[in-house]
């Protein structure tokens, strides 16, 4: 009997060893994430290759090839493929996901695919990269440009903020002698001095301006304003209003409630009662911001900041001023973000990596078009930084610093598809049922009161608060 016991021994411990020395060879041919590149440099002499997947034109894809290569340089261990998805990015990106072909990073959209995969644990939570990293956190950043599966679940930081202003005409503001609107927040307009402003500058074929009686709103040449019906143009006012998209503890469809009804409906006044903003049909014959601004069909456009670089293109008197205001003024920021793959076997290169797209050196020449704004905060607070991409430029007017700058810092609302769950399809019911105000058909109460079972529905509720 001792012999097989000894024999069973002999085995089971010859097994250990071999499993000890399996383990040992494993372990040493996996990259270990929190020994491989620090901030600032490999350590890892590992010759490590990440790909990055983007969307976006040639110039804006030029800012990432910079990036990557000043990352590169300080990361000479380290090799980033950038895939280029110049069409129809996210069904490409989710069928890559789908088999299994999953890049490192990824540029991401909020309102489509990132809270998906992001569900599906597809990404990395950055909260954990931001909480010990010693060069970047979220005070670090331009505020509301981080997006959260829940909160200190950070999915996707943002390479580039946006907001919104209202662009207008210089020239035809002088030749109607009216004041053009202020670009420092504590004098911006009320909606009522706002909807004054436009309807003097709003022109028939007749030269009968709207608030003078013959207006002809049937034969109009020149608009006052412009408002599109793109919800991200209609939030800054929903927000201005005090209403929201869904309540503040998430439960609840907040269209329909009486601060989001009344900013909508007096977006669809504009077009319906006092003729000074294009409606959905009449938008149809006319052109972008840059375009109606010169060509005189359009005084004043309520549109993001990324009009710059069309604008300066122009070549005629442009300006910038705040937003006019409801009760508050706020300006929604939106952008994209980049995601880290929780399938990469480098988080921390591929962390090293999000930083370099973040540098706003990398971006310097989109910034200084007017197409971008940088993500870190310094680049707006520090004299000389905030020079290098906004004095002396076509695409940076003299009310740009005050009406953009300035507010985007303390007047930010993060966008409504950063926090509001389901937010596609509470969109799809909601969408249908504008068409009706915007042309009149319906007031923004019955509209949204038509639509708020269904919606309600949908409400999922907020990503920005504990449930």
């Amino acid at each position: 009997m001792s012999q097989p016991r000894k024999s069973v021994f002999i085995t089971l411990t010859l097994v250990l060893m071999l499993a000890a020395v399996l383990s040992a060879c494993s372990k040493s041919n996996t990259a270990s994430p929190d020994t491989s590149a620090s901030s600032g440099n490999s350590g890892s002499k590992e010759n490590i290759k990440l790909r990055m997947t983007v969307w976006g034109s040639p110039e804006e894809v030029a800012p990432y090839k910079k990036a990557i290569q000043n990352f590169e340089a300080k990361h000479p261990s380290v090799k980033v493929e950038l895939q280029h998805i110049a069409a129809d990015y996210d069904t490409k990106l989710t069928t890559m996901v789908a088999g299994n072909d999953v890049p490192d990073i990824a540029m991401m959209e909020s309102g489509t695919i990132a809270f998906p995969m992001a569900e599906q644990g597809k990404f990395y939570n950055l909260q954990e990269f931001l909480d010990t990293d010693a060069d970047i956190s979220p005070d670090t950043l331009v505020p509301n440009i981080t997006y959260s599966l829940e909160p200190g679940n950070v999915i996707g930081i943002g390479p580039g903020p946006e907001s919104f202003g209202l662009f207008y005409n210089e020239d035809i503001f002088k030749e109607a002698g009216i004041e053009p609107p202020p670009s420092n927040v504590a004098d911006a307009w009320t909606w009522d001095e706002f909807v004054e402003v436009a309807k003097k500058l709003t022109v028939d074929t007749n030269g009968k301006t709207a608030d003078q009686e013959g207006f002809n709103p049937a034969k109009i040449k020149q608009y006052g304003a412009n408002i599109s019906t793109w919800w991200g143009v209609y939030s800054n006012f929903i927000y201005s209003n005090g209403g929201d998209f869904i309540s503040a503890d998430g439960k609840t469809f907040g269209l329909n409630q009486p601060e989001a009804v009344e900013a909508l409906q007096k977006i669809s006044d504009l077009m319906n009662v006092h003729h000074v903003s294009p409606s959905p049909v009449q938008s149809k014959n006319i052109p972008a911001t840059n375009v109606a601004l010169q060509t005189k069909k359009v005084a004043m456009t309520v549109d993001g900041q990324w009009a710059s670089a069309g604008l300066a293109q122009s070549k005629f008197n442009f300006n910038v001023g705040v937003m006019p205001v409801m009760k508050e003024p706020v300006t929604t920021v939106v952008c994209g973000m980049f995601s880290i793959f929780k399938s990469t076997k480098h988080p921390q290169e591929t962390w090293e990596l999000l930083k370099a797209l973040l540098d706003p050196e990398a971006s310097i020449d989109m910034l200084t078009a007017g197409t971008w704004m940088p993500s870190p905060k310094d680049w707006y607070t520090d004299p000389a930084l905030l020079a290098k991409w906004t004095e002396n430029l076509d695409a940076r007017p003299s009310g740009y610093k005050e009406a953009i700058v300035d507010v985007i810092l303390i007047k930010g609302h993060q966008t409504p598809t950063g926090y509001v769950k389901n937010f596609n399809n509470i969109m799809d019911l909601v969408n249908p049922a504008l068409d009706k105000v915007w042309l009149g058909q319906q007031t923004a109460q019955e509209a949204m009161d038509s639509i708020a079972a269904k919606a309600q529905a949908q409400i999922k509720g907020r990503r920005d608060i504990k449930e």
